[in-house]
This record gives C-alpha cells, structure tokens and sequence, in this order.
C-alpha cells in the first residue's frame, strides 16, 4: 500500500509540474480533462489515482507522454520538451528543422533511410 501511495504522490508532483509548464491553472485542466478541480487537486496531491482514459486526455492536454508522468525517470521529459517546441514550429520552419536533423544524422551515424523530400 505504501508503493502504491509514493507512486500516486510522485504522478501527482510530475502531472502539476506539466501542468503548470502548459500554463493551465487547476481549474483549466480539470475543464480540458472532463474532471472537477476538486479531482486534480487530489491527484496532484497523491490522494487520488486516475482511470486510463483520463490519463489519456490529460497527456495530450499536456503534450506529455504517459510515461513522463508514471515513471520516475525523467529522460522523456527531454524529448516531451522538444516535441512540445517542435509543435511550435510554423510548418516552413519544421521543415527546415527536419532536414537539418535528418542531415546531422546522416553526418553522425549514416543510415541507409533517406531524408524526407520537399
């Protein structure tokens, strides 16, 4: 019981530090989330859990992967990072990110899968 009780604090620590970074106060997200603020305040404090579906809809309200939010290892959260500034990105400007990476890639570590085309 005690596991399950340090999982749900450490979820809830994560799932506010996403939330505050996506700028959405409680009762923002609990409208987005289809839950009461009453419910994300419980979570966000460990007293609460929540069903796949609502993990579901919160990680894309937040663009954050599940395991950002469940797992203690925080190396996704690098990646949640730049997903979130690539989604940023006008579509000229991802395009030319794209092709830079993809060229930088091929500089580094040459693979047999080509670039996309424009």
């Amino acid at each position: 019981m005690r596991e399950k009780k340090a999982m749900y604090v450490e979820m809830g620590r994560r799932l506010r530090k996403a939330r505050l970074a996506a700028g959405l106060t409680q009762e923002q997200f609990a409208e987005r989330t289809g839950i009461s603020p009453q419910n994300v305040s419980c979570v966000e404090r460990g007293l609460a859990g929540v069903s796949l579906p609502v993990l579901r809809r919160m990680c894309e309200i937040l663009r954050v992967s599940s395991d950002s939010l469940l797992w203690q290892n925080q190396a996704d959260n690098d990646t949640d990072g730049l997903v979130r500034r690539l989604q940023q990105l006008s579509p000229e400007q991802f395009r030319l990110v794209e092709h830079i990476i993809y060229d930088l890639l091929e500089l580094i570590t040459p693979d047999k899968s080509k670039k996309p085309e424009s």
